[in-house]
């Protein structure tokens, strides 16, 4: 790939390019030109323009032609092996940018194919249907509504889970060693750019949440901190977790408030060399400098965009980043156009650290590592069948897990007596029919219960403020 051709106009950066139900990708665009002038006179791609007349004469059926070229396309793109490197048709490409761009009806997660398999390439957005349900990145999709997806092309899968909002879609979802099966109703999904507040303990501690970042993300960070001052903050927490990424220039932007001029925030390159950098300046944060005493959180979902954020506070300004390590995803995709409004996203360069790090398959590592109690991470609880004393289940085993963390004294893999005691107590405690099984209503209370519980707990929020009142 030569640089010229390389347009500027939009860089995004984000966990996966393929995905299509929500999120984003680092994507740099070009011009649909560069597509119209190829053709496929090169002697080396004979076989592809000879074998498109031989099916065209003589296979024995009719052939739509755009479905050959679609598939070409698509057959070109996966023979790299790389899950950030996709083509979209038109319908993909529109419904992608839609959801970069604006709110959109689905369940709010995204989608990449691994071994021929949909898989969730990141955190869900935050609020959305599938946070909701419990979904994580890296889960499998077996099934939806009942039809297995093994081997089927992502964008149908996609369009399978996508649907009107108030409509429900049924999946089977494998995780690690375990598969369950969840309902999400599908909503409008807002892509909320961040939202702040005073500490509640700490009055003088500005906490910042940024789930992605998108078009306006650097102004709506600007006025957060301007807005923040104004009530009293004298330091800033800012919360990166289950960050997916966003645009490039947001980015660089927003990172540029807390560096010095002429620090770098982030190195460009290909497989041997320094390609590009790009450094704080005036020019990029029009002046306006966050000075103020600063942590970042960051967990394994945070990606890209987040990743790039993160290592250029703590490697050019000495930021302490407390969380754990980040997903691990340094490439950088440019995003070109056909002149039928389809793209192909492809992987053109790597982005390094400030210090020349490539964080790819590693992540970010904290200053400051800490996690989420072990709670946090259980699988969700079944909603479409009821659970009672006798069963013996995964879905057992994990609700004596919750029912733990709540402070009910339950344990093995069985739903026993002490598992069915300690449901009752709950359904009481928080008036439900006290029936002692588990059905949809306990099971979506129960779950609520220890996310609440992790949200007031939260060692890693605790430590960042730790942080900045030592």
């Amino acid at each position: 790939m030569k640089n010229k051709k390389i347009s500027f106009g939009k860089y995004i950066v984000s966990l996966v390019l393929v995905a299509l139900i929500s999120g984003g990708l680092v994507y740099w665009v070009t011009s649909s030109e560069f597509f119209q002038a190829s053709s496929f006179s090169r002697n080396d791609l004979y076989k592809v323009h000879a074998l498109y007349d031989d099916i065209q004469e003589n296979y024995y059926e009719d052939v739509d032609d755009d479905q050959l070229i679609e598939g070409a396309l698509e057959g070109m793109t996966d023979a790299l092996g790389d899950p950030y490197t996709s083509y979209l048709g038109e319908k993909e490409a529109e419904e992608f940018n839609d959801s970069l761009s604006g709110d959109f009806e689905g369940i709010g997660a995204t989608l990449t194919l691994i071994d021929d398999l949909p898989e969730v390439s990141e955190a869900p957005v935050k609020d959305s249907p599938a946070e909701k349900a419990g979904l994580r990145a890296n889960d499998k999709i077996l099934e939806v509504d009942g039809e297995k997806t093994q081997g089927k092309d992502l964008s149908s899968v996609v369009q399978t889970i996508r649907g009107k909002k108030g409509s429900t879609v049924k999946l089977a979802v494998e995780r690690e060693d375990e598969t369950f099966e969840v309902d999400i109703k599908r909503d409008t999904i807002p892509l909320k750019s961040l939202k702040y507040e005073l500490d509640e303990d700490h009055q003088a501690i500005g906490s910042i949440e940024i789930a992605s970042f998108n078009e306006n993300t650097a102004q709506e960070l600007r006025d957060a901190i301007k807005d923040l001052r104004e009530q009293g903050a004298e330091s800033f927490v800012i919360d990166l977790r289950q960050n997916p990424g966003g645009y490039l220039d947001q980015v660089e932007e927003m990172a540029s408030m807390f560096l010095k001029d002429g620090k770098t925030i982030v190195q460009f390159g290909t497989d041997d060399e320094i390609t590009g950098e790009s450094k704080a300046s005036e020019k990029l944060d029009g002046g306006f400098k966050v000075k103020e005493p600063t942590t970042v959180l960051v967990d394994k979902d945070s990606a890209s965009a987040s990743e790039i954020f993160a290592a250029a506070l703590k490697e050019s300004a000495d930021v302490p980043i407390v969380g754990t390590h980040t997903f691990g995803k340094g490439t950088v995709q440019s995003v070109s156009d056909f002149s039928d409004n389809s793209e192909v996203k492809m992987t053109v360069q790597k982005w390094l650290t400030p210090k020349g790090e490539w964080i790819n398959e590693k992540g970010v590592e904290p200053t400051t590592e800490v996690d989420l109690p072990d709670y946090a991470y259980l699988p969700p609880l079944p909603k479409d069948e009821e659970l009672e004393k006798g069963d013996q289940s995964d879905d057992s085993k994990n609700l004596n897990k919750f029912l733990q963390a709540l402070g009910y004294e339950t344990k093995g893999d069985q739903f026993n007596d002490e598992t069915e005691q300690a449901v009752k107590d709950f359904q009481e405690n928080n008036e439900i029919e006290p029936t002692g099984s588990l059905n949809e209503e306990t099971s979506s209370a129960i779950e609520q219960a220890v996310v609440e519980k992790v949200q007031e707990s939260d060692p890693m929020y605790q430590k960042a403020i730790e942080e900045l009142t030592k």
